[in-house]
């Protein structure tokens, strides 16, 4: 428990993610930012659009720091950006984030984060944007995917990924899988950890080819969760061989005021790039949510030691 809390705010950005990575920055881009959620030490995070009848999907992690569970909000925007509806579409008993949604195979799917349940699990829409199944359990051994990307590659499909395992640094450590079907089975590089450092190997947001080398934006967590998003290059990407190189951090522009303290996703969407900035919140009201959580935690506890008595 503690005074701490990072409150993130996502936005639309009207410029393609070449044209950032061009700059380096976001610089002047006008900006849709998405609605404010209801209540305070609430958030919207980690942003995915897809294109779809001319209308932007955009699925972002909704989190209450009251329970700690994310779920996973959808907002429709039609071509003038103007927001048409929200609502949940993804929950589950336990936390999810980084709806990284994508196109594959003749159909749509998501790669939430979910890394509390043990495992990844791949859905699939079954009625888009709203109805979504779990369609398999992603097989990668003893590696628990945190912020699993996908991309497809030279003829295959590529998965980066940081594991969530004891003893690992969640943030500092990078691994990669190849497919050549989105439902495996994946086969893990044998040369993982591809990366390890602090500064540019957790995932954030769309790997996008470049010059046939693919750039996977990555957080900079050297100093604090979800500091900056630089690009990690990969100047060699095959079954056998991994090469890498990190570019400088994409530079979070004075205008967005106190939302300047961290960027933890640049995702690609068309024409625009979606985006998720935070500031610190320092409040004893973080402390007494804190409190009434472990609280409501303790007398759920007791009341089932107390029914099996």
């Amino acid at each position: 428990m503690g005074l701490r809390k990072d409150i993130w705010r996502s936005a639309i950005c009207m410029a393609s993610i070449e044209d950032i990575m061009a700059r380096g920055a976001i610089g002047d881009a006008p900006l849709h930012w998405l609605p404010p959620m209801p209540k305070s030490f609430q958030f919207l995070a980690d942003p995915f659009g897809f294109w779809r009848d001319g209308k932007l999907h955009v699925f972002a992690e909704a989190y209450d720091y009251r329970d700690r569970i994310g779920k996973i909000e959808l907002f429709v925007y039609d071509e003038a950006f103007c927001l048409l509806s929200r609502c949940i579409v993804l929950s589950e008993p336990w936390h999810l984030s980084y709806p990284f949604v994508f196109e594959a195979e003749g159909e749509i799917w998501m790669l939430p984060e979910a890394f509390r349940s043990g495992a990844l699990t791949l859905y699939r829409a079954v009625s888009f944007p709203d109805r979504w199944e779990p369609e398999c359990r992603i097989d990668l051994g003893n590696d628990i995917p945190v912020d699993a990307t996908v991309t497809f590659h030279d003829g295959l499909w590529w998965m980066f990924y940081t594991p969530a395992r004891p003893g690992s640094s969640r943030p500092g450590c990078l691994n990669v899988a190849y497919a050549e079907h989105i439902r495996g089975p994946w086969t893990r590089h044998p040369l993982n950890p591809v990366r390890t450092d602090s500064a540019s190997t957790r995932p954030g947001g769309t790997a996008k080819s470049f010059d046939g080398r693919v750039m996977l934006p990555v957080q900079d967590c050297s100093w604090t969760y979800g500091g900056a998003i630089r690009p990690l290059w990969f100047d060699a990407l095959t079954p056998e061989i991994v090469l890498t190189h990190a570019g400088g951090k994409i530079g979070i522009p004075p205008r967005f005021g106190r939302y300047r303290e961290g960027m933890h996703t640049l995702s690609a969407a068309g024409d625009v790039t979606l985006i998720d900035v935070k500031r610190t919140e320092f409040s004893p009201r973080g402390l007494s949510i804190e409190a009434i959580r472990e609280s409501k935690k303790l007398m759920r506890c007791f009341s089932q030691k107390h029914r099996l008595a």
